[in-house]
């Protein structure tokens, strides 16, 4: 990638054709798929002022030279509109780089072993934060165990002065030892005050003697939350430079922030004043903060005309994960049938918000996971959308996650316009035990229903969710194409009926996310006129074998003509 470099900031003098248009950067010299349909391949593109000026033959390209063209030869490399994280959590990617990343622990030794590093390098006293455990991945399972998770006795018996908090993977549950629950007047609870200080939507896992286990699970998880001091605006500043540095190493060029606070989009704003940003953001309000959403809905969505920073979108939940066992389900779990999980805030608020969403010009985002949860979302959304049917034809809400749905529903996607947000790398990480939560029949015909709803005519955008999972759209291609865990298992993919094509693959992460904010029209795809945002990989992913897609590295991003990552 040396030489790729030394081309690629080189200013090539070239003799032209005698046109008013030169371009600003031209790039050939390798495979380009544009995801347009009437032009998939190309083989040269022209930029101007941060957009796409030309599209077709490198003979045609010969017209755009000037003196002063950058000229970018691919050298073979494969080029394709940016990638679009369709959804994620910028801070919660910044922060992951920053705190105990237990994402890779295979055993809950191995996390204890963890913490026990961390507290030898702090203060008694300090909090040690960390997230991306999931006991279902684990190697081995803990000695003990209630309702299928870990107890903290290992965990406090290495950590006595410092309080710990170690949110699961999936963001649905948190882990605490006895310093942090102490602090949370939550040690020596019996069994009624702990059920007294369940919040609403959640839970606070007790052993059979009552006393708390260390795990909550939803809501609950805020019962230590709120004492964990917050972080200073230097500490979210580092987050987002930290996230925005990691989305240009994985070619991704905009990113769908799920659940963005009031001080996190002021810091957005100020950042892109400042022309701080390097990567586009679509930001969805937590609609966990009341007063936020009413605010904006008061004055209307923000749509940024040059695409950096646009607000237009608020993010409610129904349910939980099915990890914690908190997706909300039409029958109960196959492996705890005692509980269908929970809603985690009411039907009616979610109908309340989407009646003024539509009013205010608002998308709404609501994580719905379980297949009660999907009907339940479905059902608010066609209230609303019947009430104000004119307000309705272009609202595009979308459903985030919606990994399993009955097939009564699959079809009402389509029909009401709602796209389905689902990210295609939780396949790949949690069908092994998911079967276990649904049992074979719904995970068979309900789970990760890709195939279905584009032979719908849905519209999927994909993502990662990070940071539950890595912020790797190689990754989750992969596991679009071909349903198989990242070790590539099984042989032929879990339930591959329901395998995306490559083409549908490569449109999810591009196109169709593009249309999930409503910019299909200004980016995407590689068209004339469309923002100049590209990615640059080092293999065709398009051609290759199944098995040589996760080899494939991302070399060089560029968002709006200018070149923000180069792989050395």
């Amino acid at each position: 990638m040396k030489k790729l470099l030394v081309i690629s900031l080189s200013v090539v003098m070239l003799s032209c054709a005698n046109k008013n248009q030169k371009a600003d950067l031209l790039i050939l010299g390798g495979k380009i798929y544009t995801d347009n349909e009437r032009q998939p391949e190309v083989e040269a593109v022209a930029v101007k002022d941060e957009k796409i000026l030309f599209v077709g033959t490198v003979k045609e390209a010969e017209n755009f030279k000037g003196d002063k063209t950058l000229l970018l030869d691919l050298e073979g490399k494969t080029m394709t509109p940016g990638f679009i994280e369709g959804h994620g959590h910028l801070l919660g990617l910044g922060f992951s780089e920053m705190t105990l990343n237990l994402e890779n622990v295979k055993s809950y030794e191995e996390l204890v072993g963890k913490v026990k590093e961390a507290v030898s390098k702090v203060q008694p006293g300090e909090w040690i934060i960390g997230r991306g455990w999931h006991q279902e991945k684990w190697d081995k399972k803990p000695a003990k165990i209630v309702k299928g998770f870990q107890t903290h006795e290992l965990l406090s018996g290495v950590s006595p002065d410092n309080p710990v908090f170690l949110t699961h993977a999936s963001g649905h549950a948190g882990f605490a030892n006895a310093k942090a629950m102490q602090l949370a007047g939550l040690n020596q609870l019996s069994k009624e005050q702990l059920q007294k200080n369940s919040s609403a939507g959640g839970e606070i896992l007790r052993d059979p003697l009552g006393n708390p286990t260390g795990i909550f699970i939803e809501r609950a998880q805020s019962l230590i939350q709120k004492f964990i001091p917050k972080a200073s605006p230097e500490k979210i500043q580092k987050a987002v430079d930290l996230a925005q540095a990691a989305c240009l190493r994985n070619g991704i060029t905009e990113f769908h922030d799920a659940g963005a606070s009031r001080e996190t989009i002021q810091l957005l704003k100020q950042m892109k004043e400042e022309n701080k940003l390097t990567i586009r953001l679509y930001e969805m309000l937590s609609g966990s903060d009341p007063s936020l959403v009413k605010d904006f809905f008061q004055h209307g969505p923000e749509i940024d005309s040059t695409s950096w920073l646009t607000i237009r979108s608020v993010k409610l939940y129904s349910d939980g994960a099915l990890g914690s066992r908190g997706a909300w389900l039409l029958e109960p779990y196959a492996d705890r049938n005692e509980t269908v999980g929970m809603a985690t805030m009411s039907m009616d608020t979610i109908l309340k918000v989407s009646r003024e969403a539509l009013k205010a010009g608002f998308q709404v985002c609501t994580h719905a996971i379980g297949d009660r949860a999907n009907r339940e979302v479905l059902d608010q959304y066609e209230i609303a959308f019947k009430e104000n049917p004119e307000k309705a034809k272009d609202a595009r809400f979308r459903i985030e996650h919606a990994q399993h749905i009955s097939s009564h529903d699959i079809p009402r996607f389509a029909k009401l316009g709602v796209i389905p947000a689902m990210q295609a790398i939780h396949l790949s990480s949690d069908r092994p035990w998911a079967i276990d939560r649904l049992g074979e029949k719904r995970i068979k015909e309900s789970a990760y229903m890709w195939q279905s709803l584009l032979k719908s005519g849905a519209h999927i955008v994909n993502g990662t969710d990070v940071p539950v999972e890595p912020i790797n759209p190689i990754a989750c291609f992969f596991a679009s194409v071909t349903r198989q865990t990242l070790k590539g298992e099984p042989k032929g993919g879990y339930e591959a009926e329901e395998k995306m094509t490559r083409e549908q693959a490569l449109k999810s992460y591009t196109l169709d996310a593009a249309y999930g904010d409503f910019q299909e029209n200004v980016k995407g795809s590689i068209q004339v006129g469309k923002l100049a945002d590209f990615t640059i990989l080092s293999k065709d992913i398009m051609t290759i074998p199944d098995d040589q897609i996760l080899s494939t590295e991302v070399v060089m991003t560029i968002v709006g003509g200018k070149i923000l990552f180069i792989r050395n």
